[in-house]
């Protein structure tokens, strides 16, 4: 029985998540009449809905902190740190008003979850160094348009051990060249819930998105050691709260 419990859990979640997404796939993909940001806008509105529908269905407690650092007016970059596949429906949601993820161009061709994707993500194929540059001129026109532009620094999900992966440069080449200021979120919790690692299972239980003091960035600053600051940043705060008691 303890063998079969894991598997239980799985399908059932899986089971809500597909039921629930049903819901609201049709209205996801009508946001393409809409110009952004209206169209953006829409989607995450969609799927935070969805998700307050989905979270107590498969047991998931979600507590958020720290919104009051976004200020009215303003858009960020957010970098956030990345361990499961939970990560993307806890931050796009989580996230106060319209916003837009980096994603790989792969889940955009997954059956129906990939309208979702093609809405809300700007999509990049990493062996593509011409996709890379369109998403990156894409990441910009988002910050344009006034909608915040979600990136996981790590660039996959981080399956170390350690608090953090190596960053990449992109975001904080982004913010150096748009003068747009870091955001930096952590999440904690998904990785117990939803392991990258065999064995695989779903634990229902409790996870926290926490947004951190906004770090300003001038047209012009040098983003490794932008890159270097927000890692440290976001390290100390993991090893300092890493329990969600």
């Amino acid at each position: 029985m303890k063998k079969l419990l894991p598997w239980i859990r799985i399908v059932y979640t899986g089971l809500m998540f597909f039921l629930t997404m049903c819901i609201f796939i049709i209205p996801i993909w009508l946001t393409g009449f809409w110009n952004e940001p209206q169209r953006t806008g829409k989607v995450i509105w969609l799927c935070r809905t969805w998700m307050a529908i989905f979270f107590p269905l498969a047991g998931v407690r979600l507590f958020i902190r720290g919104k009051a650092f976004f200020q009215a007016g303003q858009n960020y970059i957010i970098v956030c740190n990345h361990s499961s596949l939970m990560d993307v429906p806890v931050s796009s949601p989580g996230i106060p008003g319209a916003n837009k993820t980096i994603a790989k161009t792969e889940m955009a061709k997954i059956p129906l979850f990939g309208i979702i994707y093609r809405r809300g993500s700007v999509l990049v194929d990493r062996k593509s160094e011409k996709s890379r540059r369109d998403s990156y001129l894409e990441m910009r026109r988002v910050l344009e348009l006034g909608m915040h532009m979600c990136i996981y620094p790590e660039g996959t999900r981080n399956q170390t051990g350690k608090p953090l992966k190596d960053f990449h440069n992109g975001a904080f080449r982004l913010a150096c060249e748009t003068g747009k200021p870091i955001m930096p979120a952590l999440i904690t919790g998904t990785g117990r819930m939803l392991p990258s690692l065999p064995p695989y299972d779903f634990r229902p239980g409790k996870l926290q998105l926490e947004f951190l003091s906004p770090v300003p960035v001038q047209v012009g600053d040098d983003p490794i050691q932008l890159q270097h600051k927000v890692f440290h940043i976001m390290w100390a705060h993991l090893e300092q709260h890493s329990s969600l008691d």
